[in-house]
């Protein structure tokens, strides 16, 4: 098995590898998978230095724990990330100007409700909300969470004002926060995550 280059090898012989504390094994590891575990955390946290933080984090934990089996790397680490992430929001330690409009409502749910959600089901409510959404609203936060544009952007493709493209998107965010109050503070992940 030595003789082929770690690049060729599987995730399920790097896990064996790193188990012993093959430091080849565990550089391969990382350099498979950072960049699509960073873009999920950033998708998440939309903040540069705080996903670094995470993604720092979560290789560092794989290291330390290298002699527990790990049977599906992949999802190993997407979860491992998810739950600091989600952590993260627990503790209040991330703020976004972006979600600022829903950062007290996630103070107000235990994490009790956050562990009981199905984020499939709070995704297909949210967009049923979205759609529910009156018209230029409704474009007006597509054009921000889906498309990722910069409310400059939007207000020149629909030539209204920058001003006039916050006063949607505060509306939009506040009435999806209204129609979804039961559902907690995963809400807020999942709008988070619609962007880009």
């Amino acid at each position: 098995m030595m003789d082929q280059p770690y690049s060729t090898l599987s995730d399920t012989a790097l896990a064996d590898l790193l188990k012993s504390g093959d430091q080849s094994a565990f550089a391969q590891i990382y350099d498979r998978y950072w960049r699509v575990i960073y873009g999920h955390v950033y998708k998440m946290l939309q903040d540069e230095e705080e996903a670094k933080d995470v993604l720092q984090e979560v290789f560092s934990e794989i290291w330390v724990k290298r002699e527990q089996p790990y049977t599906n790397l992949s999802g190993y680490l997407y979860v491992s990330a998810r739950h600091k992430v989600l952590n993260l929001i627990r503790k209040n330690k991330y703020q976004s100007a972006y979600l600022s409009s829903l950062a007290g409502f996630a103070a107000d749910h235990s994490t009790a409700t956050l562990e009981r959600l199905d984020e499939k089901d709070l995704a297909a409510a949210i967009e049923r909300e979205i759609q529910a959404l009156p018209p230029r609203m409704k474009e007006v936060f597509e054009l921000s969470r889906k498309e990722n544009l910069s409310y400059k952007e939007i207000a020149l493709r629909l030539g209204i004002s920058d001003k006039t493209v916050k006063k949607q998107m505060y509306k939009s965010l506040q009435q999806i926060r209204l129609n979804l109050k039961d559902a907690g503070a995963m809400t807020i992940v999942i709008l988070a995550s619609m962007r880009g």
